[in-house]
């Protein structure tokens, strides 16, 4: 893997394969190695002609790993992405992200339009227009030395996840924290770009897409028959949209693939 600088911390990322490049924003708890390796992401981008970066998201993988909550501010998550283009010389990308890194992907696209062909959110709706949710319970979870006996099951689910990517909990806690924060619709109203949501028809966690897809101006929806927001992602039926998307929307000017 590749390390970068962005403000003062070490972001790891992988860059594989040729042809317009795609940056791969994985979601919380995992790395680039389960949320795209594993579900053969890599090999579907390759295989489709795309070039695929695929950083680790601060607090996870090979990144630095603060404990903070204040070092996970969406706008600083949002310039690591920004930190990745400018160590590869990508001036413009098409951009993937589930789940948390969807979130990510999506304040680096209101921050800087520009660098972005097109994007696809994952594994996110209804709930990211939503006030943020208690996740200090969440939180609290992932840093207890056992999992509470009154934990959600979505707390028990994420903490499970953590141990089994062998994650940082503390980071992982300061994380959840520090990215509570609401999307601003205003901002959403202003997009310019391409944009697909898609995710699980019935994803509990992300909640519906439709009334997302609709806060982002000619945004379309692509949605899977499923209630499962961990494993959706290497659904064949679930690929198949978004490389189909990604071939119409994520070319981009000559000069901005490999250097």
């Amino acid at each position: 893997m590749k390390t970068t600088q962005s403000n003062g911390l070490a972001i790891a990322y992988l860059d594989e394969g040729e042809g317009p490049p795609v940056l791969l924003v994985h979601g919380f708890a995992s790395n680039h190695m389960m949320n795209w390796r594993v579900t053969s992401w890599f090999a579907s981008l390759s295989g489709a002609g795309f070039r695929a970066i695929a950083l680790d998201c601060r607090g996870h993988g090979k990144s630095g790993k603060p404990h903070d909550p204040a070092a996970y501010a969406p706008a600083l998550m949002a310039d690591d992405l920004l930190a990745v283009l400018d160590a590869e010389g990508v001036r413009r990308t098409a951009v993937f992200g589930y789940s948390m890194g969807a979130r990510i992907a999506l304040e680096a696209l209101m921050a800087a339009p520009g660098r972005f062909a097109c994007a696809v959110l994952g594994g996110v709706g209804e709930n990211l227009l939503k006030p943020p949710g208690n996740g200090e319970a969440l939180a609290a979870a992932l840093e207890a030395d056992e999992i509470p006996e009154d934990a959600s099951a979505t707390a028990r689910e994420f903490r499970g996840f953590a141990e089994r990517t062998f994650s940082d909990r503390k980071a992982l806690a300061a994380c959840m924290r520090g990215q509570r924060v609401a999307v601003d619709p205003e901002r959403l109203a202003r997009l310019d770009v391409p944009v697909l949501v898609a995710a699980a028809m019935e994803d509990r966690i992300a909640g519906p897409a439709g009334p997302l897809a609709e806060a982002i101006p000619g945004a379309a929806t692509h949605l899977v028959a499923s209630d499962d927001h961990m494993r959706v992602i290497g659904m064949p039926a679930y690929k198949a949209g978004i490389l189909a998307f990604l071939e119409e929307h994520a070319g981009v000017p000559t000069g901005t693939g490999r250097r």
